[in-house]
């Protein structure tokens, strides 16, 4: 029987013989979820064209596996630190593979978005384990060094998914087309599950309360309830239910907020409060968390509409249209190395530059696109703007957390970084709700238009009014990055974990 390894109290005891291995089987799983994140995007004009999506449909394939992620992230850190990480490992492997079977299996677009919704779920099941179990299995300059190969993993997913999901929709193995972007997830889930079973040892936290399941069951009705009627109002007219939905998920997350903040100066519980209430009384933090959103609203939409269309308006397939990104993947390669160092150096002045690149750049494309007018606009003169952008990418995401979290009491260091990350996704879906009705509404091609891959004149022309429509939400993302840049810490403090 394998024995449980619990932290703090087991510092002492000699490291895992098999921490590197172990650490390489959940990054797997990890370089799994996260390439998930961007990988469909590529592929959306072909579900779309496949499946008869409607345009709704298109942006809830994107928002469902985000909000999914993001109702489920928190509640499932705390489950792994109470029960053990490497049960809601393993359970979270299978039940991603399993999710991506459906995925590909796929015969109607509600399928599809369902099995989308239970594929984040179990994302967010198994992602906070890896990082729980590296404070665990490692110490001292190896412990930096595996949050590093996380770090570089991370950054290496976002840039590749976009390029993958094109290579694989086109290459379409066995006949698969688009549904390959999903199959390719099972084998490697099986394999994770069994080399997971052999070699990740059982950890947890000895002193981890109760996690709070009905403030985790609010929290993922509110992100719902604000999303729902964004992505669903426009083809309803904006009918006044959507209001109240989205006013009651409003309220219902400020609710949940005085509640956590009320338990957290009360009797002590033993149940583990959802929400870091005091981290969010410091206003870096609180401003860092609106950061993270928007720029995660600012990226999700750009890439979801951006991928329309490049092959709806330009005509390209999904491997071009993969290819054109990795101007944008060069530029965050080329200053993400050196972010963390700028940062310490000068702090916040290096994430407002990020955020006034990525805004620059993404004014480019849409001056690009703009100037093409009614003719096709071409990759080349996209590449300035995508790759100033890329760089900018770099300088303001790598050094966020650290930036912000030097503001927050150690003790709540895990609580906030969770919150950060729910943040990230649920600006993705908001992102991808928000800028893409903006896109949809532009569209003058009826529903068809964005899904087709080689459009008629008339739809290039369409789906280019809509880019250009939606580009200044873009930009604007961005611009409010930078402003709010100056409300963090003037310097990023290393921690030693």
């Amino acid at each position: 029987m394998t024995a449980t390894l619990t932290t703090p109290q087991d510092d002492a005891a000699p490291p895992h013989p098999r921490r590197w291995a172990a650490a390489v089987v959940m990054m797997v799983a990890a370089l799994m979820d996260l390439l998930d994140v961007t990988i469909v995007n590529v592929a959306i004009p072909s579900i779309g064209r496949d499946l008869g999506a409607s345009e709704s449909a298109l942006q809830w394939i994107v928002s469902a596996y985000l909000l999914g992620f993001a109702a489920t992230l928190i509640v499932a850190g705390h489950l792994g630190d109470r029960y053990g990480r490497k049960v809601l490992f393993l359970t979270g492997t299978a039940g991603f593979g399993l999710a991506s079977l459906a995925c590909g299996a796929a015969q109607s677009p509600g399928q599809l978005v369902a099995a989308r919704a239970v594929q984040g779920v179990m994302a967010a099941l198994l992602m906070p384990q890896v990082l729980g179990s590296f404070r665990t299995l490692f110490r001292g300059k190896e412990r930096g060094a595996a949050f590093g190969m996380y770090g570089a993993v991370a950054g290496f997913a976002s840039a590749i998914g976009l390029l993958l999901g094109g290579v694989l929709t086109d290459a379409d193995l066995f006949g698969w087309g688009w549904r390959s972007v999903f199959l390719v997830n099972v084998p490697v889930a099986v394999a994770t599950l069994v080399a997971g079973t052999v070699l990740v040892p059982a950890t947890r936290e000895r002193s981890a309360g109760r996690p709070d399941l009905l403030g985790s069951l609010v929290l993922a009705a509110a992100l719902v309830a604000v999303v729902l009627p964004l992505v669903q109002g426009r083809a309803n007219g904006w009918p006044v239910w959507g209001w109240v939905c989205m006013g009651a998920g409003v309220a219902a997350l400020a609710g949940l907020g005085v509640a956590e903040g009320r338990r957290r100066s009360g009797p002590s519980s033993h149940v583990t409060p959802l929400l870091p209430a005091r981290a969010f009384k410091l206003p870096a933090f609180s401003v860092g968390v609106l950061v993270q959103l928007l720029f995660s609203v600012g990226m999700q939409g750009f890439f979801l509409v951006f991928a329309i269309w490049l092959q709806g308006g330009e005509g390209y397939t999904p491997m071009q249209a993969g290819l054109v990104t990795v101007a944008f993947s060069a530029g965050g390669f080329l200053t993400a190395p050196a972010a963390d160092a700028l940062a310490l150096r000068f702090g916040r002045l290096v994430l407002a530059a990020g955020a006034l690149l990525m805004a620059g750049g993404f004014a480019w494309v849409w001056s690009a696109v703009a100037d093409g007018g009614t003719e096709h606009t071409g990759a080349w003169p996209l590449v300035p703007g995508l790759a100033v952008a890329g760089a900018g990418l770099g300088l303001l995401v790598v050094p966020l957390v650290n930036v912000v979290l030097s503001a927050v009491p150690g003790d709540l260091a895990g609580g906030a970084s969770g919150i950060f990350t729910t943040a990230q996704q649920f600006g993705g879906a908001l992102g991808a709700a928000v800028i893409g009705t903006v896109f949809f509404d532009r569209v003058t091609s009826g529903p068809s238009g964005p899904a087709g891959g080689h459009g008629s004149s008339g739809t290039a022309t369409g789906l280019t009014d809509a880019l250009g429509a939606a580009m200044p939400w873009v930009v604007a993302a961005f611009a409010l990055c930078a402003l709010l840049c100056p409300a963090l810490p003037r310097r990023a403090v290393e921690r030693p974990e």
